[in-house]
């Protein structure tokens, strides 16, 4: 589940397309190595605090993209000193991160002219 914010407001909860999360995962663990709440705080930064991605969604996705084999973890330590499984991308997760941003841009593109179609365009 993601929540989109507007200003001081929360908009509703939306559902992401298929693959979505998975995308936004992959290009946070991109950027260096996290553990999982790390990955979560990293998506929130850089969407400036506009989505926020709840824990039940979040987890079963790590959970999948390294059974997938799109990421691995090491156990490690925490900047609070605890024990933190961190996750970084395997040779296949960049290349997943490539395909995956490339079909994001054409399905993007796709409905922005939907969007953007006039009568006298069709």
């Amino acid at each position: 589940m993601l929540l989109f914010h507007l200003g001081d407001r929360m908009a509703k909860r939306v559902d992401l397309l298929q693959g979505t999360l998975d995308l936004l995962i992959l290009k946070a663990i991109s950027l260096g190595p996290l553990h999982g709440y790390g990955i979560l705080l990293r998506i929130q930064q850089i969407s400036g605090d506009r989505l926020e991605i709840q824990q039940g969604s979040f987890y079963p996705a790590i959970y999948r993209l390294e059974h997938q084999g799109w990421i691995e973890g090491e156990w490690g330590e925490s900047e609070n000193n605890r024990k933190a499984k961190f996750y970084r991308l395997t040779a296949t997760g960049r290349r997943q991160l490539k395909t995956e941003t490339d079909r994001w841009a054409k399905m993007t593109d796709v409905v922005g002219d939907i969007l953007t179609a006039t009568p006298e365009e069709i």
